[in-house]
């Protein structure tokens, strides 16, 4: 579990430094209408340069399997847990990854791209702590309390390395990656035109 719990705040600034340059480089180098006149879609583009990246990432969060198996050499894990833990982890990087090229095909500069990210990112992860729901629940009806709460990254996480991969986690980090994935495609649309 230690292992694990630093995960969201480790892809907080890992993942928005990959996803940066996802667009943001095209941009800039003026080679995303070359890109755009391959004879591949748009979303074909969008879709393969984020797949490139997680599988990235998630090649990355593989190597750190020498952990899991010290951890099984030293004592008796409960191995069914880490399993549904790199489940998890993959998806938030998944999740974080997203956003972060939808915010890379937004401005032509890979910093700001990153700053952006990775606020974007930190809001979803802490949307579900005390502090925040603290300040909402003021003045804001519960549901609009709830529905804030229901996007933190940290509930779901949480909720999946506990060991239990429950099916509204699943759908919610789908739901998130594809409504980003989308306005990705919008915003590469947009500034296409533009």
């Amino acid at each position: 579990m230690p292992f694990f719990q630093y995960h969201p705040w480790l892809f907080l600034f890992l993942v928005p430094a990959i996803g940066m340059r996802l667009w943001a480089e095209e941009r800039r180098e003026g080679t995303i209408e070359l890109l755009l006149t391959l004879p591949i879609s748009q979303s074909g583009a969008i879709l393969g340069k984020f797949l490139a990246a997680w599988i990235f990432t998630g090649i990355a969060l593989i190597l750190t399997f020498p952990i899991w198996i010290t951890v099984n050499y030293l004592g008796d894990p409960d191995n069914g847990v880490i399993v549904a833990s790199y489940i998890g982890s993959f998806l938030t990087a998944g999740g974080y990854l997203s956003i972060a090229a939808c915010l890379s095909a937004v401005t032509p500069s890979q910093v700001i791209a990153f700053v952006l990210g990775t606020v974007v990112c930190f809001l979803f992860t802490v949307a579900g702590l005390p502090i925040v729901l603290d300040f909402f629940s003021a003045w804001a009806p519960e549901a609009l309390v709830n529905t804030i709460a229901s996007f933190s990254f940290l509930t779901h996480f949480n909720s999946i390395t506990s060991g239990v991969i429950d099916f509204r986690d699943i759908v919610f980090f789908a739901s998130l990656i594809a409504f980003w994935l989308v306005a990705n495609g919008i915003a590469v649309e947009l500034k296409k035109a533009g």
